[in-house]
């Protein structure tokens, strides 16, 4: 009896004239024992992991991104068996098609599972493995959960194993923000803006090169060191707006949405929270309900900069309505407030402060923090 083709789900779900993505079919690379992660922006942000096994690339989309902190599991949802062409894949999968959004060569490397163990644990709901990745390294866990009566997708947990490579916290995937081989960042990958190392038309020797320059750059980076837990940030001045006659020339420029409401600073550590107006004045105590909502995310240390909304009948910002809430106090007398934070720059996190930093780079360590973040906390939208 034939072997059933592992790639009909992915080339089913595909229409190859219409999306960059390969088609293809089993086939082994040189040395068989490849992984990588591509940070996907579609639906949900998420990172995909994919390990060489038979001739593809067995797939987990990984909620919020892989931790190096063997403290935290992450949700891993198996998904279709990829080609192994899909490992150089990095590019803008059109709105509308499967899985459409930003994809992004996050890491790459080999993997091997540990003495005594196989690559066809995978198939018994679990697998012990060491990673060499120019971000990910040392021992992981994937385990299958049990599946719930009616449930139909196949959901894993990912875990760091306690070694030299693990560290405290979700630093890796909130530091490391560009592809380990165009070293673009992913609004460029999604504005198909070249980065130094640019991907397309590279192939055989070439790509290699590439993809070994990529490596030796990455590899220059230091270690990250554990560092003790950095105590709630400060209010700082925030940056103000500047008006101008013209809208500024180039494509260098962000444009972000003007909302109607209060410049806040939100300072976080864990379940304690501190709001700020843009003059410094402590305002918690005038936002019950969304401090409680913020603290239930239990971010790390970290300064936000947003602002707060309230939203009339219509869902239209109306900043009568938010000074009324606050004369009387978001959530007092019983009241249903739609209020909202609407965050758009990460100033400082884990004791770091990130205000050298672009502001695009800025924004999407704040995308990565505020991932599992739901109404009322959201992050603002931008466009180039």
């Amino acid at each position: 009896m034939a072997r059933p083709d592992p790639l009909a789900s992915y080339n089913s779900k595909r229409d190859f004239g219409k999306t960059p993505e390969p088609a293809g079919k089993p086939e082994p690379s040189a040395g068989g024992d490849l992984f990588i992660v591509q940070k996907h922006d579609a639906t949900r942000l998420h990172w995909d992991l994919r390990l060489e096994i038979d001739g593809v690339l067995k797939s987990w989309a990984v909620t919020k991104g892989p931790s190096p902190d063997p403290d935290i599991k992450r949700l891993a949802v198996r998904t279709e068996d990829h080609p192994m062409s899909y490992a150089d894949f990095e590019g803008v999968i059109p709105k509308g098609e499967y899985g459409g959004g930003t994809v992004m060569l996050w890491d790459r490397g080999t993997w091997q599972p540990i003495e005594g163990k196989s690559a066809s644990d995978v198939e018994e709901g679990h697998l012990h493995f060491c990673l060499e990745g120019e971000r990910m390294k040392g021992e992981w866990l994937l385990i299958r959960l049990k599946q719930k009566p009616g449930e139909k997708r196949e959901n894993w947990l990912l875990r760091k194993l306690q070694d030299d490579n693990a560290e405290a916290g979700d630093g890796l995937v909130q530091r490391e923000l560009t592809s380990v081989l165009t070293g673009r960042s992913m609004a460029e990958i999604a504005s198909d803006k070249q980065g130094e190392y640019p991907l397309a038309g590279k192939k055989d020797d070439a790509f290699l090169a590439q993809m070994q320059k990529a490596s030796a750059r990455n590899a220059g980076k230091s270690k990250p060191r554990r560092r003790k837990a950095a105590p709630l940030p400060e209010y700082r001045k925030p940056q103000l707006a500047t008006l101008v006659d013209d809208v500024p020339a180039g494509n260098r420029w962000m444009h972000e949405i003007k909302f109607d409401g209060y410049r806040t600073l939100v300072a976080v550590k864990g379940d304690t929270v501190r709001v700020f107006t843009r003059n410094g004045k402590d305002w918690t105590d005038k936002f019950g309900p969304l401090v409680k909502a913020i603290a239930a995310l239990d971010l790390p240390s970290c300064l936000i900069d947003g602002e707060v909304v309230a939203y009339d009948g219509k869902g239209n910002p109306d900043f009568s309505t938010l000074q009324q809430v606050l004369k009387r106090g978001h959530g007092s007398q019983g009241k249903e407030d739609n209020l909202a934070l609407h965050a758009f720059d990460l100033l400082e996190l884990d004791g770091e402060d990130l205000t050298g930093l672009p502001n695009i780079e800025r924004k999407e360590r704040l995308e990565a923090l505020l991932d599992s973040a739901d109404p009322p906390i959201h992050v603002a939208e931008h466009v180039f």
